[in-house]
């Protein structure tokens, strides 16, 4: 018993061990057992084995304690207050007659136990075994069944496809014959329709009375275009040309299309004959009306519009149908062009000669104002056209370029009678008013407007304006020879400074009597103090002003050629312009240094430089809003080369030596290198301006400067002379010693010098300010005068300083810096 028990001891550590292995062999396990984990297992199933079974344990904790005593191999012997209880639970397991003393007994007993244990848990499933077998045999019974039915269905299926098919051949027989059936009545019905296009022949054809359309058959005497039926016949006409022409493999092909080719020419034949009598017929009732062809203003209108208006919507719907066919059959096309030929032809025998006589009726009344005629004359045609394109629309509803060639022959008759009168216009205003005319009134404001209606007056406007354009160009070149470049001028038109005292006095006697008028005063004291304040500005602000300004005051070929550029700017192209305003700013600039030379001459040096100044100002000035390039190139053919080429062969002495090998080299060398070059050099005349404005004021400055400190200038050069030939080795340099500069002879220049500029600086003032009469412009021209003067005298005072001691500087009393910058008060200070 002892040797059983280890043996199950062992069994049952054994048996612990491999759960603990099998917990700890585990490689995803989730908490994994240390070492001393694993033994506390041990050590608390060891002393659970050996606790006591508590006394208030039940019945059922009890018999499961006895169980695991009786199997435990731990347990030897039960205490003595369990026995009781295990007898309770053999009593209640019927086996109080059992004892087991032995293990053999125990596994004998375990056995049996087991056993019956096995038998009550198999006969559950033993039961539902049974009930299984039962099923099975129901299955098989039902599948029986089944099988049985499914081998009649079979035969019923051998039937159907027997009487399937044979229903399926019928039903096939069937459809192949309608089909056959329904190709036969295609077949039928497109030969028909091929055959209606060669029967309708004979229904065009055919003359009969019976038929209610008799009247519309092409040989039926009573034949109309204006009925209902005629445009039906021509839409089958034409679909019968078009269905034969694209079957020319048909039986007969060529014969029914020439027949149906001459159906249509009858059919085009009626219309034309219908629209070209309708035409023909308008143009007679009017030429009744007026056999003479001249229609006065007040029944044009009515007798040569309103007429056709009428009579368009009898042929309009003939006119559409020839359009719509015009663009696929050539035979309509050459239709279309005979209606507008006739057209065109009938309104120009119409208006020809009435627009010949109106043109005359104009030119009669304005045979001395071109400008009114032209204008007159061209709004005349404007009102030609746009009322034969409203014309032209009443009848057709495509254009057609033939309408603006008849209106291009109309308007050459006003181009034909204006033209004359142009080439024969000499004033230059005259011409550019009628460029004006021509391309701002016609042109941009009628023309681009209605481009379609007055594309043919357009044309016309367009070589009228390069004549006009073409006659001022050649009236310009005429004007700047004669009129600027040939100018001669009056004396009255050189009488400077006179013409501008003369009206600087009439400015002020005016100033003067405007300020006499503002002497009386019905204000209160404060508002008199303002408005004689307000007044005395009037009066410097209009003194300001010089009548020089002034076009009348302006040299004549100044204005004339302003005058003459303004006319040109707008009128001609901008290539033509530069080229006429070079050539007339040139001549200007010429008359006007000939006019100063002939002031210089007559008065005085300053009014002949002021007299240019002025006037090269006022050019430079009214140029400036030309916004365009005042240069042109010009192209020069240049004969060096050439010219020494030939020298050369003339004269071969002057050849070196060794270039001279024999004649041929001198004829080889000229071919070579003589041709001439051409060169090409750009002129600008607005820079001609300012180069002859700059050299003009320098002249001024110079001169101005001369006539001012001239002598201090000349004593400075000696001065400069003397140490120049010292430096150079000539006698020693003592200006002191000097007969012409001693203090007393330094003394006269100087005060000579002094008197000068106190005498004659005003009168210079006041002479640009009556020439130029702006106080920026006197103000920048005179102020190198002015720096000029004060240098003069800035090197003298240096000189007077180096050379010569306190009694001598007193002897020569040179003014100091600050007396010449105070010469006179009234000018700009030096």
């Amino acid at each position: 018993m002892a040797s059983t028990d280890l043996s199950l001891l062992d069994f049952a550590d054994k048996d612990l061990r491999e759960k603990l292995s099998l917990w700890d062999r585990r490689t995803d396990a989730m908490a994994p057992l240390t070492e001393r984990q694993s033994d506390s297992v041990g050590e608390i199933r060891a002393a659970a084995e050996t606790l006591p079974i508590p006394a208030e344990l039940p019945i059922e904790d009890l018999c499961g304690l006895s169980s695991r005593s009786l199997h435990s191999p731990f347990t030897t012997t039960v205490p003595d207050s369990t026995e009781d209880v295990l007898l309770k639970g053999f009593q209640m397991l019927d086996m109080e007659s059992d004892r087991i003393e032995t293990a053999q007994q125990f596994f004998s007993w375990f056995a049996n136990l087991q056993t019956k244990m096995d038998l009550e848990e198999g006969a559950k499933y033993r039961k539902t075994r049974e009930h299984f077998f039962s099923y099975q045999e129901q299955c098989d019974a039902i599948l029986a069944d089944v099988n049985a039915a499914l081998e009649r269905l079979g035969i019923l299926q051998k039937q159907y496809l027997f009487v399937s098919n044979k229903t399926g051949t019928l039903h096939e027989a069937c459809e192949q014959l309608l089909k056959e059936q329904a190709a036969l009545v295609d077949l039928a019905e497109s030969i028909q329709q091929k055959l209606s296009y060669f029967n309708e022949l004979e229904n065009i054809n055919t003359v009969g009375t019976s038929s209610k359309f008799a009247m519309n058959k092409l040989n039926s005497p009573t034949l109309s275009v204006n009925s209902e039926g005629f445009i039906p016949m021509l839409s089958k006409l034409d679909d019968c040309i078009e269905y034969v022409s694209s079957h020319p493999n048909f039986k007969d092909y060529p014969v029914y299309l020439a027949k149906f080719k001459q159906c249509l020419s009858k059919a085009m034949h009626f219309m034309k004959t219908h629209i070209v009598n309708t035409m023909h017929n308008l143009t007679s009732q009017l030429t009744k009306r007026d056999p003479l062809g001249m229609v006065n203003a007040d029944n044009a209108f009515t007798l040569y519009y309103v007429k056709f208006r009428a009579a368009a919507p009898k042929v309009r719907t003939l006119i559409e149908q020839i359009e719509e066919r015009a663009e696929k059959i050539p035979e309509y096309h050459h239709l279309l062009q005979a209606v507008h030929q006739c057209y065109l032809d009938q309104r120009e025998q119409l208006l020809r000669p009435s627009i010949t006589s109106t043109i005359t009726d104009l030119t009669s009344q304005n045979s001395k104002d071109h400008c009114a005629l032209v204008r007159s004359g061209c709004a005349f045609m404007v009102h030609v056209c746009q009322d034969e394109h409203q014309l032209y629309n009443e009848f057709f509803t495509k254009p057609t370029p033939n309408l603006d060639e008849l209106l291009e022959k109309l308007c050459l008759s006003l181009y034909d009678v204006l033209r004359p009168l142009i080439i024969h216009v000499v004033h230059l205003e005259t011409l550019s008013e009628l460029c004006g005319i021509l391309k701002n009134e016609m042109l941009e404001d009628h023309v681009h407007n209605n481009v379609d209606q007055l594309g043919a007056l357009d044309t016309v406007v367009k070589q009228m304006l390069e004549d006009v354009q073409e006659r001022l160009v050649y009236r310009t070149h005429i004007y700047i020879q004669t009129d600027i470049t040939g100018y001669t001028p009056a004396p009255g038109d050189l009488a400077y400074p006179e013409k501008l005292e003369m009206m600087e006095a009439k400015q002020m006697k005016l100033l003067s009597q405007e300020s006499s008028f503002s002497d009386v005063h019905l204000e209160d004291p404060d508002s008199r103090r303002n408005s004689s304040a307000s007044t005395t500005e009037a009066s410097r602000s209009k003194t300001s002003i010089s009548p020089a300004d002034l076009h009348g005051m302006w040299y004549p070929t100044v204005r004339r050629t302003l005058v003459c550029l303004s006319k040109l700017y707008r009128c001609i192209d901008r290539a033509v312009f530069q080229g006429l305003s070079q050539e007339a700013l040139s001549a200007c600039i010429q008359s006007l240094l000939k006019a100063s030379d002939i002031i210089l001459k007559n008065k005085t040096q300053v009014d002949g430089q002021l007299f240019l100044i002025k006037h090269l100002l006022i050019m430079r000035e009214q140029i400036a809003p030309f916004h365009t390039d005042f240069a042109i190139k010009e192209i020069s053919l240049d004969l060096k080369k050439t010219r020494a080429a030939a020298f050369k062969i003339l004269n071969p002495k002057a050849v070196p030596t060794f270039f001279r090998l024999n004649s041929h080299n001198a004829i080889l060398e000229f071919l070579l290198e003589g041709k001439p070059e051409i060169k090409e050099h750009y002129i600008d005349s607005k820079k001609d301006v300012d180069r002859y404005l700059k050299l003009s004021c320098e002249q001024f400055i110079q001169q101005q400067t001369h006539i001012f400190v001239g002598n201090l200038e000349e004593l400075l050069t000696k001065v400069a002379a003397l140490k120049t030939m010292a430096i150079q080795g000539g006698p020693t340099y003592n200006l002191a010693q000097q007969p012409w500069a001693q203090p007393v002879k330094i003394n006269d220049i100087v005060m000579a010098t002094y008197r000068v500029m106190k005498g004659k600086l005003p009168g210079t003032l006041q002479s640009m300010s009556l020439y130029l009469s702006n106080k920026d412009t006197e103000f920048i021209l005179f102020k190198p005068v002015r720096n000029n003067i004060q240098q003069v005298f800035q090197r003298v005072h240096t000189l007077l300083q180096e050379e010569y001691s306190g009694e001598d500087l007193q002897i020569i009393a040179c003014p100091s810096m600050e007396q010449v910058s105070l010469t006179d008060h009234s000018s700009p200070s030096l």
